[in-house]
């Protein structure tokens, strides 16, 4: 296996939209539901009060009809409400992934298809990759109110019709099987595995966050951050989600050329390298990537050799 350095970033990818302050003028005129939400902070700067998921959801509604072309978009109660600026972020260092090895150049296209596994109810990482590059995709999840607000957003927004497929796994023991089929081939896979080990581990994560934005203690921070179980946790954490799914690509080899996943903790990076050099991945690569003070993790490996990389012909349009 060869393991290549980490490239450690101090500030968002250079192609990224978000990599300055938020235009709120721009946003609002868009999205004229934001502009009472906006206030000017004690630095005389123009924000939100990112502790309130209205005002967080606007600001995402804002920002993906201003920069990404989606006309409607919402989310039920109590769902991730994602940041699209780190989103975005994965979506291009995925881009500079697969032009490694194509002359440098980014495949872009609907013929480019990608996975995301755990799409939640946001359908965030497809509607940011198909905008950007102009990828297709496949979505899944475990569950079905997640998939159902998913065909709404597309619904609503008719150009995703074509170039977004949603399915449901319908065995939760499983990540890859019954979703990637014999025919399929995927230039990626992309995941935001859940973090926690416990409902409880994931109830004091959201109170701490809550409290750091607020300066003030929480004791309901479902209603500040959301988050269905899934979403949040798992038996074993993202850790035992991130080895099971290393171990569940093995049976793909030869169908996708990248599996990616992030990862939010550090300390799970040696034991994630340990299991992909079991199971023999010809090339890992981690990406450290940063939003503002939040640092997290772009792992990727591929089990095709150099000659077999090069020998991927990414189809065009």
């Amino acid at each position: 296996m060869k393991n290549q350095p980490i490239i450690e970033k101090s500030t968002l990818h250079p192609r990224n939209n978000h990599c300055s302050r938020y235009d709120f003028e721009t946003l609002y005129l868009k999205s004229p539901e934001l502009k009472p939400l906006i206030f000017i902070n004690e630095h005389e700067i123009e924000t939100i009060d990112f502790s309130n998921p209205e005002a967080v959801k606007s600001l995402n509604k804002a920002l993906l009809k201003t920069h990404y072309g989606i006309i409607d978009w919402d989310l039920p109660a109590d769902y991730l409400c994602p940041p699209i600026p780190g989103r975005a972020d994965t979506i291009h260092y995925i881009a500079d992934l697969l032009a490694e090895f194509n002359n440098g150049v980014i495949p872009i296209g609907n013929q480019i298809m990608g996975l995301d596994i755990g799409v939640g109810a946001n359908c965030i990482y497809p509607i940011l990759g198909n905008a950007l590059y102009a990828w297709s995709f496949v979505a899944t999840d475990i569950n079905s109110s997640a998939i159902e607000n998913c065909v709404d957003i597309i619904e609503k927004n008719p150009h995703l019709n074509e170039v977004i497929s949603l399915q449901q796994q319908l065995n939760p023991r499983f990540i890859f099987k019954d979703i990637i089929l014999p025919e399929d081939k995927f230039a990626f896979t992309i995941c935001n595995p859940p973090f926690h080990a416990s409902k409880e581990e994931a109830a004091k994560s959201s109170s701490r966050k809550v409290s750091n934005l607020t300066q003030q203690k929480t004791t309901n921070p479902v209603v500040n951050f959301g988050g269905q179980n899934n979403e949040l946790w798992c038996e074993g954490g993202e850790l035992a989600f991130i080895t099971q799914m290393i171990y569940e690509s093995v049976k793909y080899p030869f169908q996708c050329y990248w599996f990616t996943t992030l990862v939010s903790k550090k300390d799970h990076l040696k034991s994630i390298y340990k299991t992909l050099s079991k199971i023999d991945a010809a090339v890992v690569k981690t990406i450290e990537m940063s939003q503002g003070q939040k640092i997290s993790r772009l792992v990727a490996w591929t089990f095709l050799s150099e000659k077999q990389r090069e020998g991927w012909i990414f189809p065009t349009e």
